[in-house]
């Protein structure tokens, strides 16, 4: 029997009839059939359309991740790790391997790459916490006001009122090896080991306030509480570097408060000397009492014991028998053992390189033999406080850049979303930066009015500091160093040979600086490894 059994050979009209109805096919003048010799009716098959294509079932089923992937050997893993095999794949989908079905597949689904799951924001940082830290920076001008008396004296040689060099001098250095201290501690910090960045402010804190001493005493023609004043100073930078590596930022401000208050209260009375000396050395020694409680002194006390120890003890060779050791072991690790010291040293360039373009803001003219009246104070004071909301900004940017990791969906569509984050927050910046030089101005007695040239001075030297600090979170500090320093080299060197009007080439420099640290932040901006 070689016909199909739905079918019986076909009827008068020349068509095939189901098996069951002949009898409505045949002539209608032949007899019925016995119904006990009749065949059961077999039931038509239903005629569909044709047959699904399994690729279209499979392509349904792992729609989600077919469209989320970047290359076809994702989905050819997906097929794998479901337990298809080549054999199968060849029977059910007619294709030779998983790598042919998925390359189809890839080329079938659309591609559509959902939005990863909300997580928190590791950069988002309360307001409060920055400007806390920018009136901290310049708290410390109020000891200038409060001593003001105690270094009353005939002025240098340059005019400027007596110990200024001095204090400058000393205030300069210490700030430079505290850079340095301050961002090794905190790669300390950052490799969890909260131990070893005790153990470097402990070391480091004593000895850039010596430095500090010492580059005061060796700038001669001081009154001689300027040295006093110079080398109490260096104490708080080292002390004030300890507390707000560690975090302890609440506790520099209560230290702050006597001297604080102080100062104000010496705006309306007249204040006893003694009374002065008094609220300047109890802010000093708070300051140093709460920066030496956070910091490992029993510890380090043993340490530096051992170590003693071990120079007064004889060496091998010198007598006795040589006693050779195994210094490390087979197994042991060859790895460094912590962040190197080079690494911390473009921090500290970089902070002498703003150091000085700060200090030149402030006396670039007086030191190129101004009058004493063209001390532009506000201008310093205006960038110092501008810190705080510098650093929130920066915090703001950060997450800016992982926003626009999250969205863009091209190479440059990612660099022009973080061009427009770059130009709110610089201009943001630069207004704040702005309101408080005119504050400043306002309320200083006696100070320079703010002219064109001052205005766009500081903005570009506020445009240099930000770049750089961005420079800086980048992972590019060393060009952002060698920018700076140049910067400072080279008005150093206008004001040394009397090169050009100051104000002009404090223009011309910061200009230069600022348009040298925005190209090389255009660079790295659409590098998605810069803002890790």
């Amino acid at each position: 029997m070689s016909g199909s059994l739905w079918l019986k050979p076909p009827g008068p009209d020349g068509t095939w009839v189901p098996v069951g109805h002949a009898a409505s096919a045949g002539r209608g003048t032949a007899p019925a059939a016995d119904a006990a010799d009749a065949l059961p009716g077999i039931p038509r098959p239903r005629r569909a359309g044709p047959a699904a294509d399994p690729m279209d079932e499979l392509a349904e089923r792992l729609d989600v991740f077919i469209a989320a992937a970047v290359h076809p050997d994702e989905i050819a893993a997906v097929l794998e790790s479901d337990g298809m095999t080549d054999e199968h794949i060849r029977l059910t989908y007619g294709r030779q391997d998983s790598f042919g079905l998925a390359e189809e597949l890839y080329a079938r689904v659309p591609r559509s790459f959902p939005e990863p799951d909300r997580v928190p924001d590791p950069w988002k940082v309360p307001l409060t916490a920055c400007l806390l830290r920018g009136v901290i920076f310049a708290l410390p001008g109020l000891a200038y006001l409060l001593g003001a008396p105690l270094l009353e004296g005939p002025q240098d040689r340059l005019g400027l009122p007596a110990g200024t060099l001095t204090l400058l001098a000393g205030a300069l250095i210490g700030w430079v090896w505290d850079q340095t201290l301050s961002h090794r501690a905190y790669s300390w910090l950052g490799l969890g080991d909260r131990a070893a960045a005790g153990r470097t402010l402990l070391a480091g804190a004593p000895a850039g306030a010596l430095l500090g001493t010492a580059a005061a005493l060796a700038v001669p023609g001081g009154p001689p509480f300027s040295y006093a004043f110079a080398a109490g100073q260096a104490l708080y930078v080292g002390a004030a570097t300890v507390l707000l590596v560690l975090g302890r930022e609440r506790l520099l401000l209560a230290a702050l408060a006597p001297m604080a208050a102080g100062a104000l209260l010496s705006l309306v009375l007249e204040l006893p000397v003694p009374v002065r000396v008094v609220l300047l050395t109890a802010s000093l020694l708070a300051a140093c009492g709460l920066a030496a409680r956070e910091l490992p002194l029993a510890d380090g006390l043993r340490a530096l014991a051992t170590r003693v120890r071990g120079w007064t003890e004889h060496r091998p060779g010198e007598r006795g028998q040589v006693r050779w050791q195994m210094l490390r072991g087979a197994e042991e690790e060859h790895a460094p053992r912590g962040p190197r010291l080079g690494d911390s040293v473009p921090y500290g360039v970089f902070g002498l390189g703003t150091g000085l373009l700060v200090l030149y803001a402030a006396l670039g003219e007086v030191l190129a033999g101004g009058p004493a009246e063209a001390v532009a104070a506000p201008s310093a004071v205006a960038l110092t406080l501008s810190m705080g909301p510098a650093e929130w900004l920066l915090h703001r940017f950060r997450s800016g850049s992982l926003a626009g990791l999250r969205a863009a969906r091209s190479p440059r569509q990612f660099w022009l979303r973080m061009l427009s984050t770059l130009a709110r927050c610089l201009a943001v910046y630069l207004a704040v930066l702005l309101a408080l030089g005119l504050t400043g101005t306002l309320l200083w007695p006696g100070a320079p009015g703010l002219t064109g040239v001052r205005v766009a001075t500081l903005l570009l030297l506020g445009a240099v500091m930000w770049t750089g600090l961005l420079l800086q979170s980048f992972g590019a500090v060393r060009p952002a160093a060698v920018v700076c320093a140049s910067a400072a080299v080279a008005q150093s060197l206008a004001l040394l040979l009397g090169l050009g009007q100051p104000r002009a080439v404090q223009l011309a420099v910061a200009g230069a600086a600022a348009l040298a640290l925005g190209t090389l932040v255009c660079l790295l901006l659409g590098r998605a490894t810069a803002h890790r």
